[in-house]
């Protein structure tokens, strides 16, 4: 594998994931995400501090972030070497989200854009890591803990439905990442401090 073009995809998948969509749609809204709720620029911070609709709009432009850094490899590199390019630009817009060079290397927790780049790479194992997610959420209100739980449902998911070796080590990877960057979610729930989703 060419080591430019290893250095490219993880290039532009870090610029992609590095644009904030968190801080710019809180923005044209008066408000430095920031500065507000727990200051994570991430879509729950943006539902909690701008609105729903915001926040929906945050998490699906994060996601298409994911999907733009992990497709485009596919569709300009054919053969074996796609699979590994595509993996290592979802891991450039991950690495972007969460240390953003255009907000001082803040980010946020990377769930959304994981999310985007799974539809690209195993369809099936997001779908199925989805569900875990909503029946996490909806039994204990907690996106952190939902979060969590998909992170973590990956490999067993990957593992479970056949797939390639190099994606069963990667979404170990990523259930990694996501439960570190949870740290202080964990944290909270631990001490039963953490934010819950109340029902309207």
């Amino acid at each position: 594998m060419n080591l430019f073009t290893v250095i490219g995809v993880l290039l532009v998948g870090y610029l992609l994931g590095a644009i904030s969509f968190a801080v710019i749609i809180a923005k044209k809204n008066g408000i430095d995400i920031l500065k507000e709720g727990s200051g994570n620029p991430g879509a729950t911070n943006v539902k909690r501090a701008v609105g729903k609709k915001a926040g929906n709009l945050c998490f699906a432009l994060d996601a298409l972030k994911g999907f733009a850094a992990t497709i485009l490899p596919q569709i300009f590199i054919a053969g074996d070497q796609a699979l590994a390019l595509s993996i290592i630009g979802l891991i450039g817009a991950i690495i972007g989200h969460s240390f953003s060079i255009f907000i001082g290397f803040k980010g946020g927790k990377g769930v959304a854009v994981t999310m985007g780049g799974l539809l690209a790479l195993a369809p099936l194992v997001l779908l199925c890591g989805i569900l875990v997610w909503v029946a996490t959420f909806y039994t204990s209100r907690y996106v952190s803990l939902a979060s969590i739980a998909f992170g973590v449902s990956l490999p067993l998911l990957a593992l479970m439905s056949g797939k390639p070796n190099l994606l069963i080590g990667f979404f170990l990877l990523l259930a990694a990442l996501i439960v570190v960057r949870h740290k202080s979610n964990i944290q909270r729930l631990l001490a039963g401090t953490e934010n819950r989703f109340t029902k309207k």
